[in-house]
């Protein structure tokens, strides 16, 4: 089976979460799994010129928990976006991903990234280059547009060139990309959410798979966005900041589309983060680099605060002793029984008054 035949199910990427340099590696994915059981997770974008040159067990290595797990390349040349697609198949990854939506100065003196859309032909070339190495599904992920240009026609003909390649996933940031003036945070925000672009793309390209990606923030906006507007539904929407900053949005999400999967509680995902810790200390990894992706875990709660405190302390963190989870979750939980009892006196005393 040639991977253009390879069977797609538009579900598989119902809930995906993006691809965000400097927060989504494996410690992150590995605590967003246990929040969002069938979410599609993707690593951060790594570049061809990482793989090849620097060591590639540090970028690549994941826990088998993670899967379905993608991992995203940033390249433009064919024969290392090739070797590097080898390398993920070869790794386990379920699928590879091209970074076409990346605005950042650093990408775009590479060469890639979201000025990659100026050029749908090498795109289509680079997704035959990769389609031909592997035998997982191949990705695109873009943005709808280049700076002032919101033609659609514009993005109609970059998908157009890719889908004749045979591609058949596309991930839709669903604003231009401003490639000089905005910072990447302000290419995040600033340019316009056009929602609309990304559905005339499915009207256009049916039997391919569209993945809303942008301004997504809660299980009720991902539950419109899903259902049919015009008799045209998108096939899944991927979740950014929004998962790292509130995590518990994940497990509310993966509630609404998932309603028979259950999902831990706060002191289950504490208990699983403390172990994997605790292997990643054993394998030579310092507690921070974990620690450091948990700390919006109990966001809201009474003794949240602490919680974070003593997760991002340097004198407690370099004890390098993963019972630190516990303990900062141990102040959480004590906080939520003074607070109890504290309710329950004030009942007490209004009762007796």
């Amino acid at each position: 089976m040639t991977p253009l035949e390879l069977p797609l199910d538009g579900r598989d990427w119902r809930l995906c979460v993006a691809p965000m340099i400097d927060w989504t590696d494996r410690h992150c994915r590995f605590f967003h799994r246990l929040l969002a059981p069938r979410a599609r997770l993707y690593t951060e974008m790594i570049t061809t010129g990482a793989l090849a040159y620097s060591d590639p067990e540090r970028h690549l290595d994941f826990d088998a928990s993670e899967h379905p797990v993608a991992l995203q390349l940033g390249g433009s040349e064919l024969d290392a976006l090739a070797k590097s697609a080898r390398m993920g198949a070869q790794w386990g990854y379920d699928e590879i991903n091209l970074n076409c939506g990346c605005p950042s100065e650093r990408v775009l003196k590479g060469s890639f990234g979201a000025c990659l859309m100026a050029e749908p032909a090498l795109v289509a070339d680079c997704y035959k280059a990769m389609r031909d190495a592997v035998d997982i599904p191949v990705t695109l992920k873009h943005r709808i547009g280049l700076d002032k240009n919101e033609s659609y026609d514009f993005v109609r003909d970059f998908v157009g060139a890719s889908y004749d390649a045979g591609c058949r996933v596309f991930i839709v940031h669903a604003r231009n990309a401003i490639l000089k003036g905005l910072s990447p945070k302000e290419n995040r925000e600033i340019p316009p959410l056009r929602y609309d672009v990304a559905r005339r793309l499915k009207r256009d390209f049916p039997d391919a798979v569209f993945v809303l990606n942008g301004g997504l923030r809660t299980a009720d906006q991902i539950v419109e966005e899903l259902a049919p507007h015009d008799g045209v539904a998108l096939d899944g929407v991927m979740i950014g900041r929004e998962a790292y900053q509130r995590p518990r949005s994940l497990s509310e999400m993966s509630a609404r589309l998932w309603p028979d999967v259950p999902l831990p509680s706060d002191e289950e995902v504490v208990d699983a983060m403390t172990a994997y810790t605790a292997a990643r200390i054993a394998a030579g990894e310092p507690l921070r680099c974990v620690t450091r992706h948990i700390l919006n875990l109990v966001n809201g709660q009474d003794g949240a605060r602490r919680w974070r405190q003593m997760l991002s302390d340097n004198r407690l963190l370099n004890g390098n002793d993963a019972q630190l989870i516990r303990e900062a979750y141990d102040t959480v939980v004590a906080a939520g029984q003074d607070r109890a009892a504290e309710k329950r006196e004030y009942l007490r005393t209004v009762a007796e008054n």
